[in-house]
């Protein structure tokens, strides 16, 4: 019988000690992690320097082709040369594992950024030597000091021929002190940089050679990432993507235990509450730009899991024993709103394959589960719905990657959220901050157009080379249609960054569109004879030989009303008038739209109409009777 005892409790003292020898053995030759992420503006050279620190690594083959900003893996990324999506990314740097995060620099895409900074212990702040801190610079540096990341900042670029390191490093001082920065955060380490080149130095006297004394600061400065590996399985998901194998995949960090292939788990919402029970199905560990499957992962380590069916951003994925959610970021809510509806028009069916409006919910809910800066609301008739977000771009951006994947779609003009405030009950609208650099002679015009939008100059300076830069607080729905605008005012030379800055008291109205449009009254296709009698009337947006509809918007007019036009009308043949000789006909090249300007050009009573191969402008109403008797109403209800 005290044999029989003894058995389990020798079971048990065994189990301890292999337990012991486990986390012993684990300490000794575990791999040293330390989780970073790159923040900065756009354009700033973020991706570009993730490329050089791969390379550098060893993370590549010397001979290993690899495309230039590999981060960049979204063909729109690729295409706009600007990071929409927050990527993982790992390197070995002297046996030490350095997993990075390269984060977009939009402030449409800041819900990409205020959820990963949860996963890092620190960030490199990177500024361009010449154009110094901007908007998204401020913007995603106040997130990462708020949460107690202490900065490493990289001044880069410093090979442009107007850089000013120095003095830019003092600006970013400033702004860390206007941004509240304690004084540790303050006391921030820096090095000079060429990512383009690959080489970092301390000091502007030393040897420009390779990125090693960046890496020797990261490993100084960013702290080991920790985590208690002896207790019960939790890490918090901060991105979610599809895979069409093993369906929803959650990235991101172990805050504390061990994650083992197969193992029991659960999902927790932000308030605790329960979603789902599941096994983890598959584990995956971000090794160079590759996600490879592994067994285990312990804590401190970012890694992505499949297995859950319910769970999305911002839940706690855990051991079945853990009650408590880990808290999450709280995400700043949406400033803009656009309609998306089911694709109407004579045109509709011809080159998409995704039509129904059940089809395009079903889109748009996937993506408001993946991307938390996203609120999708359904119409009441159910065959439109509101897709509120951050800012035009980001919202363009999801149209543009609907439409590739065969959607057709109707989208309205954008407009602003309103709030009211609760103690005077006034209404409430979103302010942006706008930065303008641009030259000297284009101050002016400049001004003047975001004077009549709204905007209030609060800071201009010299900023060298014959430039000036200029910061506004304008109305966000002033700045919507500006920025063609402002590209054609200064000869495409200036450069505008926005940020939402607050809310703030109604300013009143705001002139829209100077000009009206060119209306086709006829179906069918554009005929060049017409279009030459037509180029006195204004500017057009369709070639000869297009497919067009009665309401279809065909030129911008030159004149500030509509005027309906038949540009389907051929030339009368007589023996007089031979067909050929429309061969001569010499047309001014029309105004292409891209899906951006045209969402911004809009009015009211305008959609744009977007098919994977076609992007149109149309009038909400087709019919002219309908739209006159529209106009009568809204005149008797004024």
């Amino acid at each position: 019988m005290a044999k029989n005892i003894a058995s389990p409790l020798n079971c048990l003292l065994i189990y301890n000690i292999r337990s012991l020898i486990y986390f012993v053995f684990k300490g000794l030759f575990m791999t040293e992690i330390h989780n970073l992420a790159i923040i900065a503006h756009v354009d700033h050279g973020k991706t570009t320097l993730v490329d050089a620190l791969l390379k550098q690594s060893g993370t590549f083959r010397e001979n290993q082709q690899v495309e230039e900003r590999a981060m960049d893996s979204n063909d729109l990324e690729k295409e706009r040369g600007i990071t929409i999506l927050a990527k993982c990314t790992s390197l070995m740097w002297k046996n030490v594992r350095l997993n990075i995060v390269d984060t977009p620099g939009h402030a449409d895409f800041g819900g990409e950024v205020e959820r990963i900074l949860s996963m890092v212990d620190g960030v490199l702040v990177l500024v361009d030597a010449a154009e110094g801190p901007l908007p998204q610079t401020k913007f995603v540096t106040s997130k990462a000091l708020k949460l107690g990341l202490k900065p490493i900042v990289v001044i880069n670029k410093i090979d442009r021929s107007d850089a000013r390191p120095q003095e830019v490093l003092n600006e970013v001082f400033d702004l860390f002190h206007l941004l509240g920065a304690t004084e540790e955060q303050l006391d921030f380490k820096y090095v000079f940089a060429s990512g383009r080149n690959g080489w970092a130095v301390n000091s502007l006297h030393d040897e420009q050679k390779d990125l090693t004394p960046m890496f020797e600061l990261i490993l100084k400065e960013v702290p080991t990432a920790k985590g208690d590996k002896a207790g019960p399985f939790k890490m918090l998901s901060t991105t979610l993507n599809y895979d069409p194998y093993l369906g929803r995949i959650l990235t991101g960090r172990i805050f504390s235990g061990i994650a083992k292939v197969n193992m029991a788990a659960k999902a927790l919402s932000r308030d605790g509450k329960i979603l789902e029970n599941a096994r983890l199905s598959k584990l995956f560990a971000y090794r160079g730009l590759e996600r490879v499957p592994v067994e285990t992962a312990e804590a401190g380590d970012i890694i992505a899991v499949a297995g859950f069916t319910k769970a999305t951003v911002a839940d706690t994925l855990c051991e079945t024993e853990v009650m408590e959610a880990i808290e999450a970021q709280p995400i700043d809510p949406p400033t803009l709103a656009m309609t998306f509806s089911v694709n109407n028009s004579p045109l509709a069916g011809k080159e998409g394959t995704k039509l129904t409006s059940r089809m395009i919910g079903d889109r748009l809910k996937r993506e408001s589960e993946g991307n938390v800066a996203f609120r999708i609301t359904e119409s009441s008739d159910k065959d439109s719905y509101e897709v509120a977000g951050r800012g035009e771009l980001q919202l363009g951006v999801l149209i543009e990657t609907m439409r590739r994947e065969g959607f057709e779609l109707s989208i309205s003009r954008p407009r602003v959220l309103f709030k009211t405030e609760e103690k005077t009950g006034k209404t409430m609208e979103p302010i942006e901050e706008v930065v303008i650099d641009v030259d000297d002679d284009y101050t002016g015009v400049v001004m003047e157009k975001l004077g009549s939008r709204k905007g209030e100059l609060v800071e201009m300076k010299h900023s060298g080379s014959n430039k000036t830069r200029l910061v506004f607080y304008v109305p966000s729905r002033g700045l919507i249609g500006y920025q063609g605008e402002f590209l054609t005012d200064t000869r495409g030379t200036g450069v505008m960054s926005r940020l939402f800055h607050n809310y703030d008291f109604y300013k009143g109205p705001v002139d829209g569109r100077r000009n009206g449009v060119l209306i086709s009254n006829s179906d069918g296709t554009v005929v060049a004879y017409a279009l030459w009698n037509l180029e006195d009337r204004g500017i057009m947006f369709v070639t000869p030989g297009a497919p067009v509809y009665r309401g279809m918007v065909i030129g911008e007019h030159s004149r500030n009303n509509d005027l309906e036009v038949n540009p389907v009308k051929g030339k009368q043949l007589t023996n007089m008038r031979a067909s050929g000789k429309d061969e001569s006909l010499k047309l001014t090249p029309p105004k292409v739209l891209s899906l951006e300007r045209a969402i911004s050009y809009i009015e009211d009573d305008e959609l744009v109409e977007v098919t994977p191969k076609t992007i149109r402008l149309r009038k909400r109403m087709l019919d002219p009777n309908d739209r006159k008797r529209f106009e009568r109403q809204k005149e008797n209800i004024v």
